[in-house]
């Protein structure tokens, strides 16, 4: 039995000797005892809650008088039909931001940042606000969110070529927004979610690519926001000039850490064994991180091999659907029976939702095993979280990543403490110093007259030299043109020039552009194996078997993807690897042929083929655009397939815009589609009304 007055005495101590982290945390353990429990919060305990910050955790029926003042002083209107008391560091972010301040803020996991962005958004009003964040998994999470509180006054707007409204939020991964860069008159507030991704140390493919966003959308905006875990420091750099950082460790849950890898050390069947009893033995849902793709597999085998099917309609439905919708042979299925899901960042983007809204559901899955996509990809956490490895990929797990993996232990209001069993040796704590600087792949990007004072004499002199190499490739005037327009996809200026060099010298080979436009997919092989090879690396697959893929992925809209893997299987490309190479597919090559389309008609001139029509459909993965779309919003295609087969709607017209689709959705009800279509599985209909709890206009059922 707690003695609950002598640990108030220590907290309180601690509190006057100043040191308020050790404070909060034995805080949280009392009032993770007193859930534990359903005790009642004595008045002596609200009154350290309020000393300590965490005014969200106080019980007002309980409290002094002026401790119920603070309560009700730190509330706030975030979009819903009450207002939620901020606890005092967010209520100091909102504070600043309402004030005009440009942040940078590096917060814990715990900390609450969606509530400071809402809060501002309905307090200000503003008329365009962007959202960046690196995931299209976490843009229909945030726009779900979003759309529920402001929906009724802003157009919430995700992909591409979507009209705007007087008033606008966008949320999109940092690709989408240079699309929007033109089209924008000014932002009130640009908001980067995860900006330590423009880092190459922390994410090498995609960090240009950022930047480039950073650098383009500053430009037309008022107010910058970005926000990271884990930061100690950033560098002074032209994409975060005249920003105020602001390092907080403010933690609103106590991490409990087990480390089993004392006792471990490297026997493999210790570990095993370890990892099965803390299944075995936990009382909550667990986030596993693997690290690899390999050790995806290898608890994937230790799962099926360990623990017996689990009595749920949900997953058995769940399990079968899989079954019917992708393969009997795939080892997702088989897990599900077992209450365990996967999360990677190769999945379908709707297996991906579906799965962790099963996992936060009490009637769904029960553990999911992740790669470190779990942490980018979605904003979930769990009362356990197991480490079984420290790598990421095939390089060794750093400090920072790992703290937000265990950073996904407990969640407000739900686990006041996140236990995290460590079975390999972490890394050691370390301050991280972001650093931003100019990659050598945006020197086309930058205007060196501008920046001049923010560029050293070297890059100066390489953005001077390139433009010179371009102008003399293009044309000055072209160049200037094309560039002042953001008609390039890739961040890539070299490889930029690489297809405007190949073009330019071999202008009789590439009139070959024509066959893309053929109906018949034999012949676009030559110039698919063309377009590949100017962009040789990151395609991680032969390029035969690669343009064999495509070919093959034209039939998508036709066949089922059971039908399609049966076609890849004499390429040994499995369901797993047609996640894989879909998403290539949809952006790389997407975006390569994009830019070889731009050059080419520059350089052709009359002899050049518009192939834009080609490149929409290999974007949209050969589906029809709105059905694409609508993945996104979390209708799977194989469901769209179906409402399409009923006649209802179609779409499959491509003068059908997204919203005018979602319009039609709302307009008809769940209840009638899910009655009118026929052949639809009982899990279909569990993924229809997902959907429409995302779209739905309904503020009160939501």
């Amino acid at each position: 039995m707690m003695d609950v007055f002598a640990w108030c005495d220590n907290i309180n101590n601690l509190l006057n000797e100043g040191n308020d982290i050790d404070a909060r945390n034995q805080l949280i353990k009392v009032l993770d005892y007193h859930e534990r429990h359903e005790i009642q919060y004595p008045e002596v305990l609200n009154h350290l809650i309020r000393q300590t910050g965490l005014y969200p955790y106080l019980h007002p029926e309980s409290s002094y008088w002026h401790d119920r003042f603070a309560f009700e002083a730190f509330k706030v209107d975030i979009g819903l039909n009450k207002p939620v008391t901020l606890h005092r560091e967010q209520s100091m972010i909102l504070r600043r931001l309402l004030e005009g301040d440009d942040l940078a803020i590096s917060a814990p996991t715990s900390f609450g940042k969606s509530f400071i962005i809402d809060a501002y958004i309905s307090i200000r009003r503003p008329n365009n606000v962007v959202i960046i964040v690196p995931t299209i998994a976490l843009t229909d999470e945030t726009r779900r969110r979003l759309h529920r509180k402001f929906s009724d006054e802003y157009r919430i707007i995700t992909t591409s070529d979507c009209e705007l409204s007087e008033k606008n939020i966008f949320v999109f991964p940092q690709e989408r927004a240079i699309h929007y860069a033109d089209l924008i008159k000014t932002i009130d507030l640009l908001i980067i979610d995860e900006f330590y991704k423009a880092s190459p140390a922390f994410d090498k493919d995609r960090s240009p690519s950022l930047l480039r966003a950073i650098l383009k959308l500053s430009d037309i905006s008022k107010q910058r926001y970005f926000l990271a875990p884990n930061i100690s420091d950033i560098n002074d750099s032209l994409f975060t000039s005249n920003m105020q950082f602001i390092k907080l460790d403010f933690n609103t849950v106590f991490l409990e850490k087990h480390e089993l890898y004392h006792t471990i050390k490297k026997d493999e069947n210790k570990k095993t064994a370890a990892f099965v009893d803390i299944l075995r033995n936990a009382s909550g849902k667990s986030l596993i991180y693997a690290g690899t793709y390999t050790n995806i597999n290898s608890i994937s085998n230790i799962i099926l091999d360990t623990f017996e099917s689990v009595e749920s309609k949900a997953l058995s439905a769940f399990e079968h659907w899989l079954s019917v919708n992708y393969s009997k042979n795939w080892h997702l299925p088989k897990l599900v029976k077992r209450g365990t899901g996967i999360h990677n960042g190769q999945l379908h983007r709707s297996l991906s939702q579906i799965q962790v809204k099963l996992f936060e559901s009490p009637i769904g899955l029960k553990n999911i095993v992740s790669t470190s996509s779990i942490i980018e990809g979605v904003n979930t956490s769990a009362e356990n979280v197991i480490v079984w490895s420290n790598k990421n990929g095939t390089a060794r797990l750093n400090d920072f990543t790992y703290k937000n993996i265990i950073g996904r232990g407990g969640r407000m209001f739900k686990h006041f403490i996140g236990k995290i069993y460590i079975l390999e040796p972490p890394p050691e704590p370390v301050d991280t110093q972001l650093t931003l600087c100019l990659p050598e792949q945006l020197v086309g990007d930058i205007d060196e007259k501008r920046y001049e004072n923010d560029l050293t004499k070297e890059q100066i002199a390489k953005i001077i030299l390139y433009k010179e190499e371009m102008n003399n490739l293009l044309g000055e005037e072209a160049f200037s043109r094309l560039q002042s327009e953001g008609a390039f996809q890739t961040s890539d200026a070299s490889l930029i020039q690489a297809i405007a060099t190949d073009i330019k010298r071999n202008t009789a080979s590439w009139s070959g552009l024509v066959y893309l436009n053929s109906n018949n997919p034999q012949d676009w092989e030559r110039m698919l194996y063309s377009a590949i090879n100017i962009s040789r690396s990151g395609w991680e697959i032969q390029f035969g078997r690669l343009v064999e893929f495509i070919k093959i992925l034209s039939l998508n809209w036709k066949l089922s993807i059971p039908e399609l893997l049966d076609r890849l299987d004499r390429y040994d490309i499995g369901v797993d690897l047609f996640f894989k190479l879909e998403r290539k597919v949809t952006f790389k090559l997407a975006a390569l042929l994009s830019d070889i389309n731009v050059i080419q008609k520059e350089l052709l001139g009359e002899k050049s083929t518009d192939i834009s029509s080609f490149i929409s459909k290999v974007s949209h993965a050969f589906l029809p655009p709105t059905v694409y779309q609508l993945e996104e919003y979390g209708l799977p295609r194989m469901i769209s397939k179906k409402i399409q087969n009923s006649k209802i709607i179609d779409l499959t017209d491509q003068d059908l815009t997204l919203h005018e689709a979602i319009d039609f959705f709302n307009s008809i009800g769940y209840s009638k589609v899910s009655s009118i279509v026929p052949d639809l599985h009982p899990f279909d209909k569990y993924i229809l009304k997902y959907f429409y709890e995302g779209i739905s206009l309904d503020k009160d059922r939501l």
